[in-house]
């Protein structure tokens, strides 16, 4: 079966900097929706459009074409003494921004990215953004969706989202 929108691929991913070093790499293999439902990087879906189970390729993508460039007006700098305690590098905090002028009142997921003395530096970026990748993908199987899994926009079942 031929990869196309409404398809759910099982696939091996390896993902490393521009220099070949390995930044992840999955343990079991993992499952994706294919078709624009948000499941991956559009580079990711463009590259496995129209393959068969055994494709493997390893893409080079640009930070535009991966996490995007890092912008630096997503890093911010607080207080501890407003921060609940255990607060800990590598956690991660959702704040609401600015309610008055120039904020949206919107969520934003943040990484705790330093703690140095009273302030704690938080960075709303993906950790990847900035960064030139190889992905290194092989497609294990391919099967059609089903209905329920179209409508939850996710893969279900083995290697998928489970409920």
């Amino acid at each position: 079966m031929k990869i196309q929108k409404d398809t759910v691929v099982t696939l091996t991913l390896k993902v490393a900097d521009h220099l070949g070093r390995l930044i992840e790499a999955s343990k079991e293999p993992m499952a994706l929706l294919i078709g624009g439902y948000g499941n991956t990087l559009p580079a990711i879906e463009e590259a496995l459009e129209g393959q068969e189970k055994g494709f493997a390729t390893t893409l080079d993508l640009s930070p535009e074409k991966g996490f995007g460039e890092r912008d630096e007006s997503k890093v911010r700098t607080l207080a501890k003494k407003d921060f609940p305690p255990g607060v800990k590098v590598g956690g991660q905090l959702e704040l609401r921004e600015g309610n008055g002028e120039g904020g949206s009142g919107e969520f934003q997921l943040y990484n705790v990215t330093k703690i140095k003395g009273d302030t704690v530096m938080l960075d709303a970026n993906h950790p990847l953004a900035g960064m030139s990748l190889k992905i290194s993908l092989k497609v294990v199987s391919v099967r059609a969706a089903s209905a329920e899994e179209v409508a939850h926009g996710h893969a279900h079942g083995d290697h998928g989202h489970h409920h």
